[in-house]
Formats: structure tokens, sequence, C-alpha cells
């Protein structure tokens, strides 16, 4: 199941690579062969609408757990369109602050007190809490076959191809950059990663920050900035799936280059970076302060609410020299049903609608720059997330983020790829390793635990 997910997203990196670039889309990605593929309307797959189930016959309140905390007026409306057409079932959106998520929903379901929905996270975080009796299956909810592909639910079936969460969500990743200050500096969107660093040292010279990000939220550095170079460096799709094969090393050439060009950035970030939040970076963007961030889709909104006083778009950072450009487009988020909830019911109604069009809509329009998965595909009216999606038929291929699919899940003990990957980039910004250094020992903990990397080739 999952190997055949990414059999489909070369088949997306094909089929993008193909249409050339240049062209703005005016849809969210259809999914049809994979998430990140985006047919044209015409061609695009008409979803088979969800049979709708009788509303609860006593009022219900459900609550929705998520680590979207920015998101709660548009999740009220979405919720409110719920309610319109099931008056009996309220849904309530308690999102926790996202790096607290995993923890805090983990308590609440051992302690009996979680919501009765929450956001799963994709592949071996939801996982693990399925297999431990958390989430209720969805192998008989009707509609999910038929709405979603199967490279779409994958993240969130097992092995035999069980569903146990809707799909609801993809991101992208990008450069913020304020238009503005780049006009002034006579600067252009780059092409290459030495471009980027030749502009970068202008803007410095000129008394300006380059980029606004910083290390003491240290997922941000790991996610959006590393996980969004990765893939250009070692060739998508098929470069990743090597490593996970045991066909590469994690510390081969490309992979000290990835950490390399963090080490590149170091001289053109905020002073102090250390202790920069991520909150504190998307300010120094929002005032004008840094002239890029890199970052989520899922920062469109807020920098479109708060970065009203000069012209701001985004561009994927470029490919070294030499190198195709590759696109973090990443399966993110779904949902599932609390299996110990008293209103389960109620519960899977909300599953269901959340298959249909409707609920596509609201949250590609209501939520820019987060992209449905559903196969109806609907029209984004907005031009951040129409450019977003314009990456990847610009880019050669596209994949999600590099540690997600086999490296996030490691014996107790044992240093996960995530955390490993984190610390070493840190480490690297902070000078206590050198790029070689850093991946050699992403190698090492990585073959402590996982087998291919026990065995790779030199």
């Amino acid at each position: 199941m999952r190997t055949k997910l990414f059999v489909l997203l070369v088949l997306a990196s094909i089929i993008l690579s193909a249409c050339g670039g240049g062209a703005t889309p005016t849809t969210a990605p259809a999914a049809t062969e994979a998430p990140a593929t985006q047919a044209p309307a015409t061609q695009a797959p008409v979803a088979t609408e969800a049979p709708t189930q009788a509303p609860a016959a006593e009022k219900v309140e459900l609550t929705l757990g998520s680590w979207r905390v920015d998101d709660v007026d548009a999740w009220a409306a979405i919720t409110k369109a719920f309610n319109e057409e099931y008056p009996n079932i309220t849904v309530k959106f308690d999102p926790t602050n996202p790096p607290d998520y995993n923890a805090t929903l983990r308590t609440q379901l051992e302690t009996g007190t979680g919501p009765d929905l929450f956001f799963v996270r994709s592949f071996a975080t939801g996982r693990e809490l399925f297999d431990q009796g958390y989430i209720a299956s969805l192998k008989d909810l009707p509609g999910i076959t038929d709405n979603f592909t199967e490279a779409s639910r994958a993240p969130w079936a097992t092995d035999s191809g069980e569903p146990y969460a809707v799909p609801i969500i993809a991101v992208s990743h990008g450069v913020y950059y304020n238009e503005d200050i780049f006009a002034a500096n006579g600067l252009s969107v780059p092409t290459t990663w030495e471009e980027l660093m030749t502009d970068a040292q202008k803007l410095k010279d000129a008394g300006v920050t380059p980029f606004a990000n910083g290390t003491k939220d240290a997922w941000d550095i790991n996610e959006v900035v590393m996980m969004q170079l990765i893939p250009s460096n070692i060739g998508g799709i098929e470069g990743r799936m090597a490593y996970l094969n045991g066909d590469r090393c994690f510390n081969d050439a490309d992979m000290v280059a990835a950490f390399q060009r963090i080490q590149d950035m170091k001289p053109f970030l905020p002073n102090g970076f250390e202790a920069t939040s991520y909150y504190d970076a998307q300010q120094l963007f929002d005032q004008g302060q840094a002239a890029m961030m890199l970052d989520g889709s899922w920062s469109t909104p807020a920098f479109e609410k708060d970065a009203t006083d000069f012209k701001w778009s985004v561009f994927y950072a470029p490919p070294p020299q030499g190198k195709d450009s590759y696109v973090t487009f990443h399966i993110d988020a779904a949902v599932g049903a609390n299996k110990a909830s008293k209103h389960l019911d109620a519960a899977m109604t909300f599953l269901q609608w959340l298959e249909g069009p409707k609920f596509a809509d609201l949250l590609g329009n209501q939520l820019p720059g987060f992209f449905p998965l559903g196969k109806d595909a609907p029209k984004l009216t907005d031009p951040i997330a129409n450019t977003f999606m314009g990456f990847n038929q610009q880019a050669k291929g596209v994949d999600i983020r590099f540690v997600w699919e086999k490296l996030l899940a490691a014996p107790s003990g044992s240093v996960d790829g995530y955390t490993s990957m984190n610390n070493n980039v840190i480490a690297v910004l902070k000078g206590e390793k050198t790029p070689q250094e850093a991946a050699d020992s992403l190698q090492a903990d990585l073959a402590g635990w996982y087998e291919p990397a026990k065995t790779c080739k030199k």
C-alpha cells in the first residue's frame, strides 16, 4: 500500500514535468494519481457524493482536536456549514499549541478525556494511535474509497488498506519574500541556490536581514527549511527511496551538501537566531524587518492578514546549480474519530461530510495554503495559494518530507530520523558540527535501528 503511494507520486512527478512550467493553476490538487497531481478541470474525476446519513435524533456536541490554533475562525465557518445540514450536531473546534499537540492528545486519549474527533498526523504517528486502539476504523464509512485515491488514503491506512482517518490536507513549502525590498535592492527571484546566497549577501551588505528564520522552536528549521532543501539535493522521491532501501547511505555527498546549504544560511539569519522563535520570525517578516522567510503554505492566511504594508509573494527554494528542482508537497493531515467517543455515530456523520465537495471548497478557500485531498478539486481564488500550486507544475517532481514515511518511529532507546536530523541541523548552525559530521551523525543514529542503514552502499 505505502509503496504504491510513492510509485504514484513518481507518476505525478512525471506528469507535472511533462506539463511544463509557468502555468498558474486555479484548482487544488485533484489527487487522481497522487495528491500533488493537477489535472485540467475537464479531465478531473468527479467525486462520488457520500450517501447522506440521517442526523442524530438528539442534539449532540462533538469536539474536534487539532494542532491548528490559527484557524479558529475558518473552522467556525466550516463547522457552521456542517451544522446547517445537520442541525442536531454541532462541532466545537478545540486546537492545541502545535508543539504540544502529540503529547496532549495522547494524554487525553489515555485518560479517557480525548476529543470525539481529532486531526491525525500522517504515517507512523497516526498509525501508532490506531494500532493502540484509540482511533476508530473507517472501513465501513460510506464514500471513503470513492472520494479519495489509494495514494491519498495510504498515509492513514493499515498495510492491508484499512482506513482510519479521512484525508483532508496537503501543504506546500516555499520562501516568502518582500517584493519591495527586492526591488529596492535590484533583486529578482533567484533560479539557483548560489544566486540566492549572492542575493542574501547583497541584502546583508545593505543592512537588511535576509532570512527571518530562527531555531528557538526547533521544528521550524527542520520541517520547513531543511526538508524544503533536501529534495533538490538528493533527486526527489527516487533519491529518497534509494536512502530508504539502503542503496545510499545517509551520509553520502548529497546529504552532506544538504547540511552545507544550512551552513550557507547561517550568516544571513537574524542576530540572535538561537533565541528567535517561529512567531518571532513571522513578526520579522510581517514588519518588513527581514526580506525572506522559509515557511509553509499554511502561513498564507497569517501573512495576508498581517503583512499589509508592502508587496510580497513566494518562490520555491531554488536548487543548487546543475540540479533539478523538486518540491516538498506534503500529505499532512486527516481527521479520525475517537474510538471511545460516546457519540461515535454523530462523529461518523461528520467524517462522511468531510469527504464531500462542500468541505473541500470551504477548506481550500477559507484556509488558502491548505490543499484538499479529495478527487473533486475546488477552484482556488487566492493568488498565493495558486502560486504554491504552480511550484508543482514548474518542478521536475514532488515528494513528501524526507523522514515521514519510515524514519519517524524508532525502537525505545534509539534516535528516530526526525530527532536526529533536527539535532544535527541545529548543531551545524551553532558551529558544533561540520556538514560532514552532521551527516555522519544522522547515518550513525539511523544505523542503530533502521536495517537498510546498517547495510547501505557506501
